[in-house]
């Protein structure tokens, strides 16, 4: 499933998700690499369609030190501006 952020951090904001609920990318097993792989590759896609030639960032927040909010695992694509470094 792909479908713009509710509280957008970039110009482009969008979020990559899996329809099968994993809570966390820490709780990731052998078992899904063929899930995640799926999930890099959509958002690439995505990102083609909505013009991020120049670039974009993946971000996956994990568990409460990483600014996770939503225990569904999902996949942020921002871009359409220079992003910074380092982030937060």
């Amino acid at each position: 499933l792909v479908f713009r952020d509710v509280a957008p951090q970039a110009p482009v904001h969008f979020l990559v998700i899996p329809k099968r609920p994993i809570p966390r990318i820490s709780r990731v097993g052998p078992q899904d690499t063929e899930l995640l792989g799926h999930l890099l590759v959509v958002a690439a896609r995505t990102a083609q369609a909505e013009g991020l030639a120049d670039g974009y960032r993946l971000v996956i927040n994990d568990g409460k030190h990483g600014a996770q909010s939503v225990y569904h695992l999902h996949l942020h694509v921002l871009g359409g501006r220079q992003l910074g470094w380092p982030p937060g």
